[in-house]
């Protein structure tokens, strides 16, 4: 089990969401919850404009509650828009956290390799594995990428079990 130095609950902290080295997003959050393992953050949408994937929209005034784990390959985002409905659960394949004081850091693979579950329950996608085979990660880094399919296969069972929102 990896612990780290606990987050204070209440107290602000930056997310920063990184890929192949470089910062894609980097947003403000609140700290819910952290046991040295699992820290969970509340966060705004962090873009100023909405995004639409087709299976669902993110837009100004959507609420992340973020679970990041400092040993597990995935986070996972519970999506509640600006009322608080929940449109569903969106998951990221990355390397384990690295929480601090300065808050917490994500490092996607080469790739993005996700899970979205609605929030009926009713549609569970694996999102961008053709990107992920044409990657190339298997060859330069097997490992990883074995951790990141065992990584979408626990996703996936949460989601079909039902179990994404009681983490």
């Amino acid at each position: 089990m990896v612990t780290g130095a606990v987050l204070p609950v209440g107290g602000e902290v930056h997310v920063t969401l990184a890929k192949a080295g470089r910062t894609k997003v980097r947003y403000p959050a609140t700290v819910v919850h952290d046991d040295g393992v699992h820290a969970v953050v509340r966060a705004l949408w962090a873009r100023p404009t909405a995004r639409d994937f087709g299976f669902v929209r993110f837009e100004p005034g959507d609420v992340f509650t973020e679970h990041y784990w400092r040993d597990r390959w995935y986070a996972v985002k519970e999506v509640r828009a600006g009322d608080g409905t929940v449109k569903g659960w969106y998951c990221d394949v990355t390397r384990p956290a690295k929480i601090g004081p300065d808050g917490i850091a994500v490092e996607d693979l080469d790739l993005d390799l996700d899970l979205w579950q609605s929030a009926d329950g009713a549609t569970v996608l694996r999102l961008d594995e053709d990107e992920f085979a044409q990657s190339g990660i298997e060859h330069r880094d097997p490992a990883a990428a074995a951790r990141a399919r065992q990584s979408l296969d626990t996703l996936e069972d949460l989601a079909r079990a039902g179990r994404l929102g009681t983490l």
